[in-house]
């Protein structure tokens, strides 16, 4: 792995979610190989207001294979399993190009989201119901968007209320999922191991 063309593409990723492009990354600690891609659903789709959580890892022959992706957001999708967030994306498998960077595949899923290919399904439900009811796939997919794609702000927040309520100090919460990446069980048994 080319350790300085990832840190290169981190900091230019890092760069860019200032600019409102819609897609960031973090690194999952000091792991380079290890990135949380974030998209906001785009304006006009049914995934707007959305944000969704991407789990990329870095595999040691990048950039000549292409990362390894899947949602931790759950999303209703034709491209994309509702069980396990598996991807059907082609520059994610045979079309990669080690001219391709995380930031082009972030973009290509959030093009993905404007513009399903359900001939081409990852989950063949979600495709037959947005090839032959699409007014109950935008349905559920809105439904799925407001229930699942919360910031990551809110879903921090979320969970240190629900640890809070168990009745541990909210700054050790905070440190505790910090350090836990934001897993909350993780997190709930390091500070039960810390009392």
């Amino acid at each position: 792995m080319e350790s300085r063309r990832l840190q290169k593409e981190y900091e230019e990723l890092t760069k860019l979610s200032a600019s409102n492009s819609g897609v960031r990354a973090n690194s999952i600690g000091s792991n380079m190989t290890h990135w949380k891609g974030i998209i906001d659903g785009p304006s006009d789709t049914v995934y707007q207001g959305g944000t969704f959580i991407i789990d990329i890892i870095i595999p040691t022959e990048y950039p000549y294979k292409p990362p390894k992706m899947k949602f931790d957001t759950k999303i209703w999708h034709p491209n994309i399993s509702s069980q396990t967030g598996a991807i059907c994306l082609d520059i994610l498998k045979d079309e990669w190009s080690p001219a391709l960077t995380i930031r082009t595949a972030l973009l290509s899923l959030q093009a993905l989201l404007c513009n399903p290919e359900p001939d081409d399904p990852q989950d063949a439900v979600v495709a037959s119901q947005y090839k032959n009811n699409r007014e109950l796939f935008n349905q559920t997919a809105r439904a799925w968007t407001q229930e699942h794609a919360k910031s990551p702000e809110q879903v921090l927040e979320e969970k240190v209320k629900r640890l809070c309520e168990m009745g541990f100090p909210e700054r050790s919460v905070r440190k505790a999922l910090n350090d836990c990446a934001m897993d909350e069980a993780a997190a709930l048994n390091m500070i039960l191991s810390e009392s």
